[in-house]
């Protein structure tokens, strides 16, 4: 008698879970030997080391994550690849209509000013600031290249501002910055 109530369980277990399998709710792999998992917020994360496959460049969804490092008040630091090779802190700046560097960034960088611009400031006065410019800029998978940055002597943190992002719908979350291609 056991053996037959063993026997209709592991039955009624596998059934049940090729239920669940098969059920509308479950998520399907372009790929078939794709191995992923899909959080509840809809990020997906790949599990191919657990299962054993090499895992492949995931396909441009047009959907950029950047992880926020910390805030400043309220106010998220990520970190921006110049050039493809030098990364710093910088304020994601929603207000800001252009990329600003510090004085200390441009010497890294090696930035030759070229022009000179006139910005506005968040008190509302005008300043005179040094104009450059740099190959690319790159946060979180996305790139622009050939950016116009101004050189501002005396900050202490760089902004990075609508001419990198402007092309992005932002979504700002706890953790992360998401920008979605328009």
């Amino acid at each position: 008698m056991k053996s037959v109530f063993s026997w209709w369980t592991t039955r009624v277990t596998v059934i049940s879970t090729l239920l669940i399998l098969l059920s509308g709710n479950s998520t399907q792999a372009n790929d078939p030997g794709a191995c992923f998992m899909t959080t509840e917020d809809g990020r997906t994360i790949n599990l191919g080391s657990l299962c054993g496959i090499t895992p492949v460049k995931p396909v441009d969804t047009g959907v950029y994550r950047i992880d926020i490092k910390r805030r400043s008040g309220n106010t998220p630091i990520v970190d921006v690849t110049f050039n493809g090779k030098q990364t710093f802190e910088m304020i994601f700046d929603t207000g800001a209509s252009g990329t600003l560097i510090t004085q200390s960034m441009a010497n890294a960088l090696q930035i030759k000013p070229s022009g000179t611009l006139q910005a506005s400031i968040a008190d509302g006065s005008v300043i005179k600031l040094k104009t450059g410019q740099v190959k690319s800029i790159g946060v979180g998978g996305a790139k622009v290249n050939n950016v116009r940055v101004a050189i501002a002597p005396n900050a202490d943190t760089g902004l990075l501002g609508h001419d990198f992002f402007g092309n992005y719908d932002v979504k700002i979350r706890q953790n992360t910055i998401e920008l979605y291609r328009r």
